[in-house]
């Protein structure tokens, strides 16, 4: 994304820096970017899958749904006025771009503006990619109260008002932060504080999910969080080692510093966990390799690999303890877009301040009279960073959160379902089919387990007599993602019932076994028994 030295480093070219069309480029160049823009492409299941497994499984397709159909929004908004608004090299004013290259128009075999070294047209294309991505993150914000059809007019009207100004401001040509010389390698404004901040923004316009929602509340996929985030590592090569457009040292170093980031964050991550819950959660190695992803974004293009090794392990901290900062403010940012995307893209722009360097900037072999931040005693580098994050983080959100206000007042478009379809889930609700088969059988914590019982009660044909306050429920509120164990509601374990023959319970498939179900049968459910309690309270599964 380094534009504006690479215009000004051209003519220090070898070849021929302004080819007049496709063949004039090196085939290895474009083919790299082609297959980076296509392992970029390959983050939006990531993201789905991630989301969904972090969600309750009621819930959990209206996710998968709300990243795939943003991305086919932003495909046609790109093409219609996204690009334009974004890098239309003749918008002289600084902040956004004209109609120029409306519908793509003009859009060809010349030479990028973020790059001599590829065409436009690939250039565009490459571009597209990372506002779907960013577009897919934001996504996160409707977690399990957000309907998904007015989130697709909020998903264009937010690319055009707040995205492609982002994007202007760091890559354009006459960009601002262009012009003034911010390091913003691969999108830590646009796309990181972008998404993060008006994640943040739209949970804030939506509200808290209703208290009984935010109860015993745990991802309902950890196998699913674990696939998405390995497929995001993958794709995040592409995405920051394509950002050197070129194959070269720089895109190589650039994945080195991807990879030791990452490693760094998901350790250190891990490390916190342990040092309160004393277990290695996989949740929290997921959440620590995404934010030190997230700070190689902006960094990994100018850092040597040794400072993003500190960068992961600050980065993995960091964002570990900002996931409180939601209990703070109120706002009940489900999925963490804050933590990790806001606060790992400031991390990562402020260490380009201190250890960006012109020698890792020239192993493109085009950007050969750059210069970096402290490690070259460029000092002024680090309030221009800092202005840099104040900009983006305080536009991005007071804008989204007017648009999202504006659409929530328009008749027939509030954004947020009502009480009675959270309780039944965004799945049955607005999606009409379910990620999981068995989510007509047990929907609700309170399924799995009958409450418990302050006085004598009949409870699945036991009598359960307790005047201790000890059997008051205990729950554990959402947000709490350091894969906290989820012990009894009681204290001390309800006795178990003695075991009959077919006693109803669900095999994981939506189908019944036994006299009370016939296997296989997932029509209407008649009578189903409930769940025998067991000694081992810990083990019952809630939502």
């Amino acid at each position: 994304m380094d534009g504006a030295l690479r215009r000004r480093a051209a003519p220090l070219l070898s070849r021929d820096a302004n080819p007049s069309n496709l063949g004039d480029y090196e085939p290895g160049d474009v083919a790299f970017i082609v297959v980076a823009g296509a392992m970029v492409s390959f983050m939006i299941p990531g993201l789905a899958f991630l989301y969904s497994g972090l969600a309750r499984r009621k819930s959990a397709l209206s996710l998968i749904w709300a990243v795939s159909a943003s991305n086919a929004v932003v495909i046609f908004q790109w093409f219609f006025w996204g690009y334009s608004l974004a890098f239309s090299s003749s918008a002289t004013n600084g902040y956004i771009g004209n109609l120029r290259n409306f519908g793509l128009r003009k859009v060809g075999g010349d030479p990028s503006p973020g790059s001599p070294l590829i065409p436009e047209l690939l250039y565009a294309f490459y571009q597209m990619e990372f506002a779907c991505v960013t577009i897919g993150i934001l996504m996160g914000g409707l977690a399990e109260r957000g309907r998904v059809f007015p989130a697709m007019l909020f998903s264009f009207a937010w690319l055009t008002l707040v995205y492609c100004p982002l994007a202007c401001w760091a890559w354009s040509t006459n960009g601002w932060g262009f012009t003034w010389g911010v390091l913003d390698y691969a999108g830590g404004g646009p796309v990181e504080i972008g998404s993060g901040v008006a994640g943040l923004a739209y949970s804030w316009v939506l509200g808290r999910r209703q208290e009984k929602e935010l109860l015993n509340f745990r991802p309902h996929n950890v196998s699913m969080v674990g696939l998405g985030t390995f497929i995001l590592w993958f794709g995040w090569l592409g995405f920051n080692g394509g950002s050197a457009f070129g194959a070269n040292l720089r895109a190589i170093t650039a994945v080195w510093n991807s990879m030791m980031a990452a490693a760094m964050a998901g350790m250190v991550w891990c490390l916190l966990d342990w040092r309160i819950e004393r277990k290695w959660t996989m949740v929290g190695f997921c959440s620590g390799t995404i934010a030190g992803l997230v700070a190689a974004t902006p960094a990994s293009g100018y850092i040597p690999v040794w400072a993003a090794m500190v960068m992961g392990i600050v980065v993995g901290a960091v964002c570990n303890y900002a996931t409180k900062l939601k209990f703070f403010l109120r706002i009940d940012d489900a999925l963490d877009l804050f933590a990790e995307h806001a606060i790992g893209g400031i991390v990562g722009l402020l260490f380009n301040a201190f250890f960006a360097t012109a020698d890792v900037i020239a192993l493109d072999g085009v950007n050969t009279s750059a210069r970096g931040g402290w490690l070259d005693r460029n000092w002024k580098q680090l309030y221009i960073q800092f202005a840099y994050v104040c900009a983006t983080c305080a536009y991005t959100f007071v804008v989204t959160a007017l648009i999202a206000k504006a659409i929530d007042c328009v008749p027939g478009l509030r954004l947020r379902a009502t009480e009675t379809a959270e309780a039944l889930g965004m799945d049955e609700v607005e999606i009409g089919e379910f990620a999981n088969d068995y989510i007509e059988v047990r929907r609700d914590f309170s399924d799995w387990t009958p409450p418990p019982a302050h006085s004598s009660a009949h409870q699945n044909g036991l009598t359960k007599t307790s005047s201790s306050p000890a059997d008051s429920e205990k729950h554990f509120a959402a947000g709490d993602r350091h894969g906290r164990p989820e012990t009894s509601v009681y204290d001390s374990p309800p006795p178990r019932r003695p075991p009959s023959i077919g006693n109803g319970e669900g095999n994981g498939n939506g189908e019944l076994d036994g006299p009370h179900g016939v296997k296989g049968d997932r029509g209407g459910l008649g009578s189903i028994p409930e769940k025998p309690l067991v000694e081992d309270a810990s083990s019952r599964r809630a939502d």
